[in-house]
Protein backbone atom coordinates (compact mmCIF):
# COMPACT_ATOMS: atom_id res chain seq x y z
CA UNK A 1 0.00 0.00 0.00
CA UNK A 2 1.13 3.60 -1.10
CA UNK A 3 0.25 6.96 0.28
CA UNK A 4 0.10 9.23 -3.09
CA UNK A 5 0.78 13.26 -2.79
CA UNK A 6 -3.40 13.49 -2.90
CA UNK A 7 -4.04 11.14 -0.19
CA UNK A 8 -1.15 12.81 2.32
CA UNK A 9 -3.18 16.64 1.32
CA UNK A 10 -6.54 14.77 2.86
CA UNK A 11 -5.24 13.18 5.43
CA UNK A 12 -3.42 16.62 6.29
CA UNK A 13 -6.36 18.54 5.57
CA UNK A 14 -8.55 15.94 8.41
CA UNK A 15 -6.14 16.43 10.91
CA UNK A 16 -6.59 20.40 10.97
CA UNK A 17 -10.36 19.74 10.52
CA UNK A 18 -10.10 17.33 13.47
CA UNK A 19 -9.10 20.27 15.80
CA UNK A 20 -10.86 22.97 14.32
CA UNK A 21 -13.48 24.64 16.60
CA UNK A 22 -14.16 27.25 14.04
CA UNK A 23 -15.31 24.67 11.61
CA UNK A 24 -18.30 22.56 12.62
CA UNK A 25 -17.48 22.84 16.25
CA UNK A 26 -15.90 20.99 18.82
CA UNK A 27 -18.51 18.46 18.53
CA UNK A 28 -17.89 17.58 14.85
CA UNK A 29 -14.27 18.14 15.12
CA UNK A 30 -12.63 16.95 17.94
CA UNK A 31 -15.54 14.48 19.34
CA UNK A 32 -16.13 13.54 16.15
CA UNK A 33 -13.42 13.45 13.25
CA UNK A 34 -11.24 13.12 16.17
CA UNK A 35 -12.16 9.98 17.75
CA UNK A 36 -10.13 7.02 16.18
CA UNK A 37 -13.60 5.09 15.64
CA UNK A 38 -14.33 7.87 13.50
CA UNK A 39 -11.22 8.36 11.75
CA UNK A 40 -10.63 4.80 10.88
CA UNK A 41 -13.65 5.09 8.79
CA UNK A 42 -12.58 8.18 6.86
CA UNK A 43 -8.78 7.32 6.49
CA UNK A 44 -10.07 3.54 4.94
CA UNK A 45 -12.06 6.17 2.60
CA UNK A 46 -9.12 8.25 1.67
CA UNK A 47 -6.42 4.80 0.87
CA UNK A 48 -9.21 2.48 -0.58
CA UNK A 49 -9.47 -0.16 2.16
CA UNK A 50 -12.38 0.85 4.55
CA UNK A 51 -12.20 -2.76 5.91
CA UNK A 52 -8.61 -2.40 7.58
CA UNK A 53 -9.41 1.30 8.29
CA UNK A 54 -12.49 0.88 10.44
CA UNK A 55 -10.25 -2.35 12.16
CA UNK A 56 -7.30 -0.38 13.11
CA UNK A 57 -9.27 2.54 13.90
CA UNK A 58 -10.95 0.23 16.81
CA UNK A 59 -7.90 -1.22 17.91
CA UNK A 60 -7.15 2.56 18.89
CA UNK A 61 -9.67 3.56 19.82
CA UNK A 62 -9.65 1.19 22.89
CA UNK A 63 -6.17 2.79 24.08
CA UNK A 64 -8.27 6.20 24.24
CA UNK A 65 -11.61 5.83 25.33
CA UNK A 66 -11.36 7.16 28.30
CA UNK A 67 -8.34 9.99 27.82
CA UNK A 68 -9.74 13.10 28.86
CA UNK A 69 -8.19 17.11 28.61
CA UNK A 70 -8.29 18.44 32.15
CA UNK A 71 -7.40 22.31 31.78
CA UNK A 72 -5.83 21.78 28.53
CA UNK A 73 -3.25 19.38 29.58
CA UNK A 74 -2.46 16.94 26.92
CA UNK A 75 -0.72 13.32 27.43
CA UNK A 76 -1.40 11.78 24.09
CA UNK A 77 -2.80 13.63 20.99
CA UNK A 78 -5.55 11.59 19.94
CA UNK A 79 -5.58 13.43 16.34
CA UNK A 80 -2.01 12.88 15.47
CA UNK A 81 -3.00 8.94 16.70
CA UNK A 82 -5.49 9.12 14.17
CA UNK A 83 -4.52 10.94 11.18
CA UNK A 84 -0.58 9.78 11.67
CA UNK A 85 -0.76 6.37 13.25
CA UNK A 86 -3.91 4.90 11.55
CA UNK A 87 -2.87 5.46 7.75
CA UNK A 88 1.29 4.06 8.84
CA UNK A 89 -0.67 1.18 10.77
CA UNK A 90 -2.65 0.19 7.60
CA UNK A 91 0.45 0.73 5.88
CA UNK A 92 2.42 -1.32 8.18
CA UNK A 93 -0.14 -4.34 8.21
CA UNK A 94 -0.16 -4.48 4.33
CA UNK A 95 3.68 -4.24 4.67
CA UNK A 96 4.27 -7.35 7.07
CA UNK A 97 1.58 -9.54 5.39
CA UNK A 98 -0.98 -9.53 8.35
CA UNK A 99 -4.35 -10.18 8.82
CA UNK A 100 -5.83 -7.31 9.86
CA UNK A 101 -8.25 -8.82 12.50
CA UNK A 102 -5.56 -11.00 13.85
CA UNK A 103 -4.06 -9.54 17.49
CA UNK A 104 -0.48 -9.67 15.82
CA UNK A 105 -2.06 -6.62 13.55
CA UNK A 106 -3.71 -4.70 16.18
CA UNK A 107 -0.68 -4.45 18.51
CA UNK A 108 0.99 -3.17 15.90
CA UNK A 109 -1.75 -0.82 15.59
CA UNK A 110 -1.90 0.25 18.79
CA UNK A 111 1.84 0.53 19.54
CA UNK A 112 2.30 2.67 16.13
CA UNK A 113 -1.37 5.27 17.14
CA UNK A 114 0.21 5.55 20.88
CA UNK A 115 4.03 6.25 19.45
CA UNK A 116 2.48 9.06 17.37
CA UNK A 117 -0.32 10.11 20.07
CA UNK A 118 3.24 10.93 22.03
CA UNK A 119 4.87 13.12 19.52
CA UNK A 120 1.31 15.02 18.56
CA UNK A 121 1.30 15.87 22.11
CA UNK A 122 4.42 18.00 21.50
CA UNK A 123 2.56 19.72 18.33
CA UNK A 124 -0.34 19.95 20.49
CA UNK A 125 1.11 22.66 22.54
CA UNK A 126 2.93 23.89 19.46
CA UNK A 127 -0.07 24.97 18.12
CA UNK A 128 -1.74 26.17 21.58
CA UNK A 129 1.75 28.50 21.41
CA UNK A 130 1.35 30.11 18.37
CA UNK A 131 -2.14 30.57 18.80
CA UNK A 132 -1.28 33.00 21.45
CA UNK A 133 -0.02 35.32 19.16
CA UNK A 134 -3.31 35.17 17.73
CA UNK A 135 -4.63 35.97 20.88
CA UNK A 136 -2.72 38.94 21.80
CA UNK A 137 -3.92 40.64 18.42
CA UNK A 138 -7.38 40.04 19.31
CA UNK A 139 -6.78 41.86 22.82
CA UNK A 140 -5.46 44.72 20.98
CA UNK A 141 -8.51 44.87 18.46
CA UNK A 142 -10.75 44.57 21.10
CA UNK A 143 -8.70 47.92 23.66
CA UNK A 144 -8.80 49.82 20.27
CA UNK A 145 -12.85 48.89 19.51
CA UNK A 146 -11.96 46.94 16.04
CA UNK A 147 -14.29 44.12 17.50
CA UNK A 148 -15.27 43.29 13.54
CA UNK A 149 -11.63 42.04 13.56
CA UNK A 150 -12.32 39.35 16.25
CA UNK A 151 -13.39 36.86 14.25
CA UNK A 152 -10.20 36.41 12.11
CA UNK A 153 -9.27 34.98 15.88
CA UNK A 154 -11.27 31.95 15.56
CA UNK A 155 -12.24 31.47 11.91
CA UNK A 156 -9.03 32.55 10.05
CA UNK A 157 -5.45 32.69 11.85
CA UNK A 158 -5.61 29.40 13.78
CA UNK A 159 -5.21 27.79 10.24
CA UNK A 160 -1.90 28.80 10.15
CA UNK A 161 -1.31 27.06 13.67
CA UNK A 162 -2.64 24.06 12.31
CA UNK A 163 -0.83 24.16 9.05
CA UNK A 164 2.23 24.68 11.02
CA UNK A 165 1.63 22.08 13.73
CA UNK A 166 -1.14 19.49 12.00
CA UNK A 167 -1.26 19.72 8.00
CA UNK A 168 2.55 19.61 7.59
CA UNK A 169 3.81 16.95 10.11
CA UNK A 170 1.12 14.57 8.90
CA UNK A 171 0.98 15.53 5.21
CA UNK A 172 5.14 14.39 5.71
CA UNK A 173 4.76 11.23 7.55
CA UNK A 174 1.68 9.57 5.61
CA UNK A 175 3.71 10.50 2.20
CA UNK A 176 7.35 8.74 3.88
CA UNK A 177 4.82 6.11 5.06
CA UNK A 178 5.97 3.30 3.25
CA UNK A 179 9.67 4.05 3.24
CA UNK A 180 8.95 4.30 6.98
CA UNK A 181 7.81 0.93 7.50
CA UNK A 182 9.97 -0.48 4.85
CA UNK A 183 12.70 0.66 7.15
CA UNK A 184 11.52 -0.47 10.27
CA UNK A 185 10.73 -3.87 9.25
CA UNK A 186 14.43 -4.01 7.55
CA UNK A 187 16.05 -2.85 10.89
CA UNK A 188 13.51 -4.63 13.03
CA UNK A 189 12.06 -8.05 11.69
CA UNK A 190 8.95 -9.60 12.69
CA UNK A 191 10.36 -12.60 14.92
CA UNK A 192 12.89 -10.05 15.85
CA UNK A 193 13.14 -9.26 20.43
CA UNK A 194 12.35 -5.36 19.46
CA UNK A 195 9.14 -6.49 16.84
CA UNK A 196 7.89 -8.84 19.74
CA UNK A 197 8.39 -6.37 22.55
CA UNK A 198 6.59 -3.96 20.54
CA UNK A 199 3.58 -6.88 20.21
CA UNK A 200 3.55 -7.21 23.83
CA UNK A 201 3.42 -3.53 24.85
CA UNK A 202 0.73 -2.95 22.34
CA UNK A 203 -1.37 -5.52 23.24
CA UNK A 204 -1.69 -4.12 26.69
CA UNK A 205 -2.35 -0.77 26.08
CA UNK A 206 -5.80 -1.43 25.06
CA UNK A 207 -5.93 -2.50 29.10
CA UNK A 208 -4.92 0.67 30.18
CA UNK A 209 -7.60 2.37 27.86
CA UNK A 210 -10.07 0.13 29.67
CA UNK A 211 -8.58 0.96 33.21
CA UNK A 212 -9.38 4.38 33.17
CA UNK A 213 -12.88 3.93 31.86
CA UNK A 214 -13.50 1.61 34.79
CA UNK A 215 -11.42 4.26 37.03
CA UNK A 216 -14.80 6.75 35.99
CA UNK A 217 -17.29 5.05 36.09
CA UNK A 218 -17.24 2.58 38.86
CA UNK A 219 -18.22 4.62 41.60
CA UNK A 220 -18.51 1.06 44.02
CA UNK A 221 -17.88 -2.71 44.23
CA UNK A 222 -20.96 -3.80 42.54
CA UNK A 223 -20.94 -1.54 39.46
CA UNK A 224 -18.43 -4.07 38.76
CA UNK A 225 -21.07 -6.78 37.98
CA UNK A 226 -23.03 -4.81 34.99
CA UNK A 227 -19.59 -3.75 33.17
CA UNK A 228 -18.57 -7.79 33.75
CA UNK A 229 -22.28 -9.13 32.73
CA UNK A 230 -21.38 -7.27 28.75
CA UNK A 231 -18.31 -9.15 28.82
CA UNK A 232 -19.92 -12.04 29.90
CA UNK A 233 -22.77 -12.17 26.94
CA UNK A 234 -19.90 -11.57 24.51
CA UNK A 235 -17.84 -14.34 25.52
CA UNK A 236 -20.19 -17.01 26.20
CA UNK A 237 -23.20 -16.41 24.60
CA UNK A 238 -21.66 -14.95 21.71
CA UNK A 239 -23.28 -11.58 21.49
CA UNK A 240 -22.13 -9.08 19.25
CA UNK A 241 -22.25 -4.76 20.34
CA UNK A 242 -25.58 -4.85 19.06
CA UNK A 243 -27.04 -7.54 20.59
CA UNK A 244 -25.37 -6.79 24.02
CA UNK A 245 -26.89 -2.84 23.38
CA UNK A 246 -30.41 -4.55 23.19
CA UNK A 247 -30.10 -6.83 26.09
CA UNK A 248 -28.87 -3.38 28.08
CA UNK A 249 -31.84 -1.54 27.07
CA UNK A 250 -34.12 -4.37 28.73
CA UNK A 251 -32.31 -4.25 31.41
CA UNK A 252 -32.20 -0.20 31.62
CA UNK A 253 -36.25 -0.49 31.52
CA UNK A 254 -36.40 -3.05 33.95
CA UNK A 255 -34.09 -0.78 36.30
CA UNK A 256 -36.24 1.86 35.37
CA UNK A 257 -39.65 0.53 36.37
CA UNK A 258 -38.46 -0.53 39.97
CA UNK A 259 -37.06 3.12 40.41
CA UNK A 260 -40.34 4.28 39.33
CA UNK A 261 -42.38 1.73 41.75
CA UNK A 262 -39.76 2.46 44.55
CA UNK A 263 -40.04 6.43 44.38
CA UNK A 264 -44.32 6.19 44.23
CA UNK A 265 -43.77 4.00 47.04
CA UNK A 266 -41.81 6.71 49.19
CA UNK A 267 -44.44 8.83 47.76
CA UNK A 268 -47.52 7.30 48.95
CA UNK A 269 -45.65 6.14 52.38
CA UNK A 270 -45.22 9.98 53.29
CA UNK A 271 -48.94 10.32 52.51
CA UNK A 272 -49.78 7.98 55.12
CA UNK A 273 -47.72 9.02 57.70
CA UNK A 274 -48.78 12.78 57.15
CA UNK A 275 -52.28 11.80 57.23
CA UNK A 276 -51.90 10.12 60.15
CA UNK A 277 -50.41 12.99 61.89
CA UNK A 278 -53.22 15.12 61.31
CA UNK A 279 -55.63 12.56 62.64
CA UNK A 280 -53.56 13.02 65.26
CA UNK A 281 -53.79 16.47 66.17
CA UNK A 282 -57.74 15.99 65.11
CA UNK A 283 -58.29 14.35 68.00
CA UNK A 284 -56.00 16.13 70.70
CA UNK A 285 -57.60 19.04 69.74
CA UNK A 286 -61.02 16.95 70.07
Amino acid sequence: MEINVFQAALLGLFACLASMPGLGGTSIGNYTLGRPLVAGLVVGIILGDIQTGIIVGAAIQVVYIALVTPGGTVSADVRAACYMGIPLAMVAIHAAGLDPASAEAASLATALGATLGTLGAILFYGTATINLVWQGMGWKWLEKGDTHKLYLVDMVLPWISHIICSFIPTFAIALAGQGMVDTLLANLPMDGLAMKTLFAVGSLLPCVGIAILLKQVIAKPTDFLTFFFGFTLAAVMGCNLIACSAIACFFALINFNISTMKLKLASIGSGAVALSSDTDEEEEDI
